[in-house]
């Protein structure tokens, strides 16, 4: 087994110091170096100075989110067919057959959301 030494240590502890030096250097010579301006347009809630419209708190159809959560999940799906793509000569008949029974319930599942209406967005 082997013993740390401190001098093990020693390239870590100085990256890590540089880093922070770093930071420190940079936060303070930003802060002297840069625009001190004040006025009512930059202390107004945006920058930009134009006025707010509406309400943040709007509602958003749930229909952007179940679309949202479908792509990643159908868009996952599709990832782990890479992989037996990759093997398909090693996996053979066996591994054939799994990754039909897999775009099966891919396939079942994408039925059921259009059976659904979820995709359907004229009804809203």
């Amino acid at each position: 087994m082997k013993e740390f030494l401190p001098s093990d240590f020693l390239p870590i502890i100085v990256q890590l110091l540089a880093a922070i030096g770093f930071i420190v250097v940079t936060m303070f010579v930003t802060h002297a170096i840069g625009p001190k301006r004040s006025s009512s347009q930059k202390d107004a809630p945006f920058e930009c100075g134009i006025d707010s419209v509406g309400d943040a708190r709007a509602p958003i159809s749930i229909k952007y989110f179940l679309t949202a959560i479908l792509f990643v999940l159908f868009d996952v799906e599709v990832i782990f067919m890479y992989p037996w793509a990759v093997n398909f000569k090693k996996l053979g008949w066996f591994g054939f057959g799994e990754m039909v029974v897999f775009l099966a319930l891919l396939m079942a599942g994408f039925y059921y959301i259009i059976r659904k209406g979820v995709l359907n967005w004229e009804r809203d």
